[in-house]
């Protein structure tokens, strides 16, 4: 079998992905992208992006329809702690209008997209060989790609990064996501921050009538994918926020409710030979401050600048991660102590301090 062949093979199609494909198009390079999704992807996501993912995001020619964002709002049972953005508006988007707002883009300026499984690779010092198989519904055909290099974007449980050996086992307590949609029409144009014992849930508004709701938890959902009998809800987690539940009680639920996790996730090296580990791929560490896309994005950037120095790849890489890393460990280990309920009192009492965590991850 003589192996098609590419510059640069990006395996995973969601945002980071596209993402990707088209600064190594726009690089010059041949770019296909496989997914072992067909069309456009959903998936569990806070779906805010705060100022600094949403310039990243207009950066690539795209400007996916939302709901603007003001700021973010701490709260709890009893009181709350609001920061505007000092940087300008965010904007809360469904991740399926970021994700098909990104794939039209892509496809325009020339990149190929397959619907396909990666199952195995191999690389020498010429290049990587990647054995994919196609989608039953497209025959289900092995093929073998040759590609100059391939960019890991697959997410949190990523195949490139098992195959490449740059697992690395995962460290702390487990934590897990669920996103439900609402219809109902937004009540606030920041984004909630809610904090119960032991979960926060996210309130995005991501339309006129729509609004999107994370919950971060310990507990494991049923499944990544929930649905709902006839005449009865599904387990959105909303559980430990009584007055949040009670406030969307009537709304309707749109669309399935999505999870997501282990969330954290580690890497040996984000480089192996000609592979590059690129988003949550890369290494993980919460969804707890919102920062996944404009991180993403910018290792995305990052990775294509620096297809042939791995070395300069992984101090950009620890560059455009420093912050979230710091911050997102911080506030974790504070969430997962006794302390957990001093955060809100906390944010409120001293707004300076909190306005300046808010535009740091607004950046």
């Amino acid at each position: 079998m003589t192996p098609a062949r590419t510059d640069v093979l990006v395996v995973g199609g969601g945002p980071v992905g596209l993402a990707a494909a088209l600064h190594a198009r726009r690089a010059g390079h041949d770019v296909v992208v496989v997914d072992r999704r067909a069309g456009v992807i959903d998936k569990a996501c806070g779906e805010g992006l705060l100022p600094g993912a949403l310039a990243a995001v207009l950066a690539l020619g795209v400007d996916p329809p939302g709901h603007p964002l003001a700021g973010i709002s701490y709260r709890d049972a009893t009181r709350h702690a609001d920061h505007p953005f000092a940087v300008g508006p965010g904007r809360g988007v469904r991740r399926t209008a970021l994700h098909a707002a990104l794939r039209e883009r892509a496809l325009a300026e020339g990149v190929t997209i397959e619907h396909a499984t990666l199952r195995a690779l191999r690389q020498d010092e010429r290049g990587v060989e990647v054995t994919l198989d196609a989608a039953r519904d497209e025959g289900g055909a092995r093929s073998v790609v040759r590609a100059g290099w391939v960019l890991g974007c697959d997410g949190l449980h990523s195949t490139v990064r098992r195959l490449t050996g740059l697992d690395a086992p995962p460290r702390g307590r487990a934590r897990f996501g669920l996103r439900t949609h609402y219809s109902v029409a937004p009540w606030s144009d920041l984004v909630e921050v809610h904090w119960a014992a032991h979960a926060e849930a996210y309130v995005t508004p991501v339309g006129p009538d729509v609004v999107g709701v994370a919950v971060l938890t310990h507990r494991a959902p049923a499944s990544r994918e929930t649905g709902s009998g006839p005449g009865s809800r599904p387990a959105t987690g909303l559980d430990a926020f009584p007055g949040l539940a009670q406030h969307l009680r009537d709304a309707p639920v749109l669309g399935r409710v999505r999870g997501a996790g282990p969330l954290r996730q580690r890497a040996r090296r984000r480089t192996a030979g000609r592979v590059r580990l690129v988003g949550d791929a890369s290494g993980y560490v919460d969804a707890l401050t919102g920062e996944g896309v404009r991180v993403g994005l910018a290792q995305a950037e990052a990775a294509v600048r620096h297809l042939d120095d791995a070395a300069a790849y992984e101090r950009a890489w620890a560059r455009a991660t420093r912050d979230y890393r710091v911050l997102t460990t911080g506030l974790l280990a504070w969430a997962g102590s006794p302390a957990r309920g001093a955060i809100v009192p906390a944010a409120s009492a001293a707004p300076w301090l909190y306005g300046a965590v808010v535009e740091r991850l607004a950046r």
